[in-house]
């Protein structure tokens, strides 16, 4: 099997990114087997804070190269954002000149404690690779966080270089002046390896679906604007019904092809690779090695042949179920999150209109940078209101008022530094944090649902709301007059406030997912309302022979889910055609 996307000499440093789901790390993964087995050194390293690569590959995660077993010229290694943030510190502590005294490094300290530093340090493990550190390795192969992170990660180099440029004072989010110094001239390298077509390659990875097609566009369009223009195109899990009585398999096919046959026009001008649909999940060195050849891999242990009964009839609870409990509320934050490519925005837009359905008014938001709610929705509905947090315009409102509040006071020399401040890149997280507590705090009066960012992005919303709560304890260590403080985790830690539902796929990888998630956030002191076991085959009716050996796999995890994971899981049928609009949504919600 030739694969354009690797040609017969892949370039040094290899990117897989696209929308969440589309199955970026397993095509990653398999890259890297393929080249290491080939005789290369590689090294592949993970940039999402929700990896999963450790249950793929069989091997613990760590923020330094650890050797995958029973494969010698790969390694893995995962940018650990907690972990980036400690060494970060350290670099920048220990650039401060001897005699500095414990109140100057105490103020460092607290500087370099936000979500600001979270992300500029994962950043700078990043550009390290690009800028040398890797040397011991032939090829780099890097498994991307979900497209709108990725976008994120990508312009940073860029926008970095440009902030610094001619800046001596540094950012004061990001503690002194030699702290971000001492890195620009690594951002200067990474930039230029990013752009240059003989030692990276970009693979937009994607599936045979409107959505994920429009995202891979979207996304090459950025990066062609960012000087990134070496890109290749791998459309995952192309499928082919083998019966044509089957309704449900030529509906998936008939899907597919459909989606492909209108695929925007910057993509048909990429190279471009179809891999088919597995039948299985793709765990394990065998499974993976399989997806970039013409071989089967080999039966799962504890796969079993689905009862006429599973294929057929489906009992457990559906979605209107779960609407019916949360509309009892009357009010209050719901929040919709899991693994990229699960579906939370059908989920989210789908509980949306099911509760103005029952009579309420409810806010439809998103926190993901490649929002789809207005094309899921695709329709307007009195009671409604949609709309998402646009890092640009958040940004911008932000800017203003920082400029409006803190300029009062000062010169116009004074005001110069501080434009000068609010133009770093780290603004823009700032911003998005400001308006995520705005929308969590509208929930008091009215229903609020959020479609959050995939996995790995909501996390690091999350640590910059356990920030922002351990900043303001301490900063009021007694109560405000008027009333008690109350920060938006408080807020989401609020069973009677906020309900968490976690969506996922009948898969393996989404399962674990979504069960690490609960436990992060169990561990921050929410406690997640319901799963939404989403897509299923259960119940189909399919006869289709691959289609039956997914169920099979299916019928594994959702005893998963029931058997300790989940205190209520609801299930959502795979539908004929995708739910978008407001009619298909009102009829999966009612």
């Amino acid at each position: 099997m030739t694969l354009n996307f690797l040609g017969k000499s892949p370039s040094r440093f290899l990117f897989f990114t696209g929308k969440g789901g589309v199955g970026k790390t397993s095509i990653a993964c398999a890259a890297s087997l393929h080249i290491a087995d080939a005789g290369k050194t590689v090294l592949l390293v993970s940039t999402d804070p929700a990896s999963n690569l450790d249950e793929m590959l069989g091997v613990k995660l760590s923020n330094q190269p650890v050797a995958v077993p029973d494969v010698p010229r790969l390694s893995v290694l995962n940018i650990d954002p907690t972990a980036a943030s400690e060494a970060y510190r350290g670099r920048v502590l220990a650039q401060l000149e001897q005699g500095t005294d414990e109140k100057t490094r105490q103020t460092v300290r607290e500087q370099l404690s936000g979500a600001c530093t979270t992300e500029i340090a994962a950043f700078d493990e990043f550009t390290g690779l690009l800028a040398g550190e890797a040397s011991g390795f032939d090829h780099v192969v890097f498994d991307t966080a979900p497209t709108g992170h990725t976008l994120r990660l990508l312009s940073l180099p860029k926008a970095w270089t440009g902030f610094l440029a001619g800046n001596d004072r540094g950012a004061s989010c990001l503690g002194p002046h030699s702290g971000l110094k001492m890195q620009e001239e690594r951002f200067r390298q990474a930039m230029e390896t990013l752009a240059n077509d003989k030692l990276t390659t970009i693979v937009l990875v994607t599936r045979p679906e409107r959505g994920a097609l429009r995202e891979a566009d979207r996304t090459s369009i950025e990066l062609r604007a960012m000087g990134l223009s070496n890109q290749r195109l791998v459309i995952n899990g192309v499928f082919r019904a083998n019966a044509a009585n089957d309704a449900v398999a030529v509906s998936v096919e008939q899907e597919g092809q459909s989606a492909l046959s209108e695929m925007p026009t910057a993509l048909r001008s990429l190279s471009r690779d179809e891999i088919a649909l597995r039948p299985y999940d793709m765990v394990g060195l065998d499974a993976l090695r399989s997806l970039l050849s013409l071989q089967q891999p080999p039966k799962p242990e504890g796969a079993l042949q689905p009862s006429p009964a599973a294929v057929t009839t489906n009992r457990d609870p559906e979605l209107s179920e779960l609407i019916d409990r949360l509309a009892q509320n009357g009010r209050g934050l719901i929040m919709v999150m899991g693994k990229g490519g699960v579906g939370k925005t059908t989920i989210a837009s789908a509980i949306a209109i099911g509760l103005v359905q029952r009579g309420h008014s409810v806010h439809l938001s998103t926190t993901d940078p490649a929002a789809h709610l207005a094309m899921t929705v695709d329709g307007e509905l009195p009671g409604l209101l949609v709309d998402r947090i646009d890092p640009k315009a958040e940004t911008a409102r932000y800017v203003a008022k920082a400029m409006e509040a803190g300029g009062r006071r000062l010169d116009e020399a004074g005001k110069a530094l501080l434009r000068e401040d609010l133009e770093s890149p780290c603004t823009e997280e700032v911003a998005v944090f400001h308006a995520f507590s705005r929308i969590v705090s509208e929930a008091r009066s009215a229903f609020v649902v959020l479609d959050t960012a995939p996995t790995g992005h909501s996390l690091l919303l999350m640590d910059a709301t356990g920030a922002y709560h351990r900043q303001m304890v301490h900063n009021l260590p007694t109560q405000p007059a008027g009333g008690r403080l109350i920060t938006p985790l408080m807020r989401l830690q609020d069973s009677a406030y906020t309900r968490v539902i976690l969506v996922t796929l009948a898969e393996t990888t989404p399962v674990s997912q979504a069960a690490a998630l609960q436990e992060d956030l169990r561990r921050a002191g929410i406690e997640p309302f319901a799963w939404v076991i989403n897509k299923c085959l259960v119940g189909s009716g399919t006869r289709d022979p691959l289609l039956l050996r997914r169920l099979s796999g299916e019928l594994i995890q959702i005893a998963r889910v029931h058997d300790g994971l989940a205190k209520a899981a609801y299930l959502l049928p795979r539908l004929a055609a995708p739910p978008i609009g407001i009619a298909a949504l009102e009829r999966l919600a009612a």
